[in-house]
C-alpha cells in the first residue's frame, strides 16, 4: 500500500457487508439512466407541434431537434475531467441539476431561445450522466455483480424511453379527451391542454428533483477517494459494501493499481492500454451506428408512414419501449452468468439479419418511403408489408436491447485503469454522442438520396463489421475486479 493510507483500525469496521446499502446506491446513480433515456425520448412527441407554435423554418425544425445532442457532446467531453479532479458525486449533482432547470424553462419558455437553451442544458446533463453514471455504479460494485448493476444504468435508460413516450401518449390523449378542464383558460390548461407539449417537457422534473435528493444520501466513490488520498474514507465505504476482509484485500489492490499508474490521459496510449481505448470508442461508434436512432428519433414517422395514426403510432411506440424494456431485464438477469462477450457478439450477429430483413422488406414494399429536402417523412409502406416490418422491428429492439444496448455502459467504465477512468470513459462517450449526432443527421438525407431500404442495408453492414471487430478484440471481464481487468491490457505482448 501507499505510504499516505493508514488502514482503520479493523474493530471499526462492519465484519459483514450490506447488499441492501450496494443496490440503494446503484439503484440512486442509475436514476441519471432514467433521466438520460427520458431527455433523449420526449422530443419525439413534441416535435409538431413545437414547429406549429413558433412557426418554425426547416432550418430551425433541425436545431430544435439536434440542439440537445450538442449539449450531449459537451457534457460528456467535460464530465470525465471534472468527474476525476472533484469526484464523482458532486458532477452528478451537477447534471441532477441542470436536467430540473432544463424541464422548467422547457415547459414556460417565453421565447423559442430559451426553449433552445434549456435544451441544450438538458443536453449537458445527459453528457454528464451518461460519463459518470455507470462509471459510479462500476466502482462500487464487487466483481461478481458488476455486470448486473452496471446494467442497471441501460435499464434505467429503457425506463427512461418508455417513460418519455408513455407520458407523451398519455398527455396528449388527456388534452384531447379532457379540453375544457382547468376552466378552458389559465397556465395550467396551456400547458396541460392547449399547448400540451409544454407538459411533456415539464414531466421531466419529476425524477430530476428526485435524482437530485437522493443524490445527497449516498457516499463518494471509494476508488476516488482512495486515488484522492483518503484511504480511510474509502476503505469504510468498502466495507460496509462487502465487509472487512474483502474491504482491506480490495483495498491492498486499489493502492498497488494505483502505484502503477501516472494519472494523465497519455497513458491510453501505451501498448495494452490503447487497445482499450479503441475497444471503448468502437463500442460507443457501433452502438450508434446499429441503426437505433431509426428507431428513436424517426420511430413515430415510420410508424405514421406504415398506415398508423397520430395518437396510435406514440402507443404503438410504447409498445416497442416495452419490449426494450422486457429485454434489457432478461440481459441483466445473465449477463453475469452468460458474460459480455456470448451477449455481445450473437446479439450483434442477430441485429445483422434484422437489419437486412427489414432493408428487404422496405426494398420490396416500401421503396416510396423516403425524406422530403426539409427532413420531413413522405410516402408510405405497402399495407401488406407494413405489419411485417413492425414485427421484424419489435425483433430488432429486442435483440439490440440484449446485446450491445446492455453491455456498452458495462464494458466502458470497466475496462479502464483507476487514476484516469473519468477521462477515458469520457473519451469513448464522447465518441458516442459525435457518432449519435452524425448518423441523426446524415440519416434523412442518406435516405433521401438512397432509399429507406438502403439505410437499414448500411446499418447491417456496420452491424456486421461490429460483430467480427468484437469477436477478435473484446475480452471477458465477467467475474473480474477492476484492477484484473487493468492487469490484462497491461500483460506482456499486449498490443
Amino acid at each position: 500500500m501507499s505510504a499516505d493510507f493508514q488502514p482503520a483500525p479493523t474493530t471499526a469496521l462492519p465484519l459483514r457487508g450490506s447488499v441492501r446499502y450496494l443496490i440503494g446506491i446503484c439503484l440512486v446513480a442509475s436514476l441519471g439512466g432514467f433521466l438520460f433515456g427520458f431527455d433523449t425520448a420526449v422530443i419525439s412527441g413534441t416535435v409538431e407541434r413545437v414547429v406549429q407554435q413558433y412557426q418554425l423554418s426547416d432550418y430551425l425544425k433541425g436545431w430544435f431537434t439536434s440542439s440537445a445532442l450538442v449539449g450531449c457532446i459537451a457534457g460528456a467531453a467535460a464530465a470525465g475531467a471534472l468527474g476525476d479532479r472533484f469526484g464523482r458525486k458532486p458532477i452528478l449533482l451537477v447534471a441532477a441539476a441542470f436536467f430540473f432547470a432544463s424541464a422548467l424553462y422547457s415547459c414556460i419558455p417565453p421565447n423559442f431561445t430559451v426553449l433552445i437553451a434549456a435544451r441544450i442544458l438538458g443536453g449537458l446533463g445527459v453528457g454528464m450522466a451518461s460519463v459518470l453514471a455507470p462509471m459510479f455504479i462500476s466502482e462500487f460494485a464487487p466483481p461478481r455483480w458488476r455486470g448486473r448493476l452496471v446494467a442497471f444504468y441501460q435499464l434505467s435508460i429503457v425506463l427512461g424511453i418508455l417513460g418519455a413516450y408513455l407520458s407523451n401518449y398519455l398527455l396528449l390523449s388527456f388534452s384531447t379527451s379532457s379540453p375544457a378542464v382547468f376552466g378552458g383558460q389559465g397556465r395550467l390548461h396551456e400547458v396541460m391542454i392547449a399547448e400540451v407539449w409544454r407538459g411533456m417537457f415539464g414531466a421531466e422534473m419529476i425524477p430530476a428533483a428526485g435524482f437530485f435528493l437522493l443524490l445527497l444520501h449516498v457516499p463518494e466513490s471509494p476508488r476516488w477517494l482512495a486515488q484522492k488520498g483518503r484511504g480511510d474514507r474509502a476503505l469504510g465505504i468498502l466495507a460496509r459494501i462487502v465487509g472487512r476482509d474483502d474491504a482491506q484485500r480490495q483495498m491492498a489492490e486499489i493502492q498497488t493499481a494505483l502505484g502503477r499508474e501516472e494519472g494523465r490521459f497519455r497513458e491510453l496510449f501505451k501498448p495494452g492500454l490503447r487497445l482499450a481505448l479503441l475497444v471503448g470508442v468502437m463500442l460507443s461508434v457501433f452502438g450508434q451506428f446499429s441503426g437505433v436512432n431509426i428507431i428513436i428519433y424517426y420511430g413515430p414517422e415510420i410508424l405514421k408512414a406504415a398506415g398508423y395514426r397520430d395518437a396510435t403510432a406514440l402507443l404503438v411506440q410504447v409498445g416497442i419501449g416495452i419490449i426494450n424494456l422486457v429485454f434489457t431485464v432478461l440481459a441483466l438477469m445473465v449477463i453475469d452468468r452468460w458474460g459480455r462477450r456470448p451477449l455481445l457478439i450473437k446479439g450483434m450477429a442477430a441485429v445483422t439479419v434484422c437489419l437486412v430483413v427489414i432493408g428487404a422488406l422496405f426494398f420490396f414494399g416500401g421503396s416510396r418511403l423516403s425524406f422530403t429536402a426539409n427532413n420531413e417523412l413522405q410516402g408510405t409502406v405497402s399495407a401488406a408489408l407494413g405489419p411485417a416490418i413492425l414485427v421484424v422491428l419489435c425483433a430488432y429492439m429486442a435483440c439490440l436491447a440484449f446485446s450491445i444496448c446492455a453491455v456498452i455502459w458495462v464494458l466502458t467504465p470497466e475496462i479502464f485503469p483507476n487514476r484516469i477512468r473519468g477521462r477515458a470513459a469520457s473519451a469513448a462517450t464522447f465518441a458516442n454522442w459525435s457518432a449519435n449526432a452524425f448518423s441523426a443527421y446524415i440519416f434523412p438525407t442518406f435516405v433521401r438520396q438512397c432509399g429507406m431500404y438502403s439505410g437499414f442495408f448500411t446499418a447491417g453492414a456496420i452491424c456486421l463489421v461490429a460483430t467480427l471487430f468484437f469477436w477478435k478484440f473484446v475480452p471477458e471481464t465477467k467475474g473480474k475486479s477492476l484492477e484484473e481487468i487493468e492487469r490484462h491490457w497491461t500483460a506482456p505482448g499486449a498490443p
